[in-house]
């Protein structure tokens, strides 16, 4: 089954084994129809467990399952990454990508200089940021049009330009 990492667990809440999750999507909408999650454990299984509840705030989850009854078991969790199957998230209007997309991709700078590739995203005030590690150093690129010049997920490139500074 294909996978998208979007949240990881941070700490539990109460004594009934809630758990919370913070989120790596923008729209939490989609989470209020699941059913359930798959958590990857420390030894790098990924286990299915059945949603029981799940509440929304902002980027912030809790969510309860019928498999952890107690804190006890939902402190083993605490920061374990969360993951859900990819066809269940909605198509995107042309330009706009999940961060599980831009992951991994090859980024070459638009004179054709492999840069290095994409390692992670996180969100700013205003726009995402690109973490491109490569083998020279580590290079942050902000999710804007004047810097992220082409994406090409079928190819798994981004094509950028580099601004003074970075």
């Amino acid at each position: 089954m294909d996978l998208f990492e979007f949240g990881e667990i941070v700490k539990t809440r109460g004594l009934r084994g809630c758990l919370k999750i913070l989120s790596y999507v923008e729209t939490q909408d989609t989470f209020l129809k699941l059913k359930f999650v798959y958590i990857e454990r420390n030894s790098g299984q990924k286990d299915r467990f059945a949603l029981k509840k799940i509440d929304v705030s902002g980027r912030i989850l809790y969510i309860e399952l019928k498999e952890i009854e107690n804190i006890e078991s939902a402190k083993d969790l605490v920061g374990c990454k969360v993951f859900l199957p990819k066809g269940i998230m909605e198509k995107l209007p042309q330009g706009e990508y999940y961060w599980h997309d831009i992951i991994g991709l090859d980024v070459y700078s638009e004179e054709g200089k492999h840069l290095g590739i994409i390692e992670s995203v996180f969100p700013t005030g205003s726009n995402d940021v690109y973490v491109c590690r490569g083998e020279e150093r580590e290079i942050l690129l902000p999710a804007i049009a004047e810097v992220v010049r082409q994406i090409d997920i079928d190819r798994r490139v981004m094509t950028v330009k580099l601004l003074e500074g970075l």
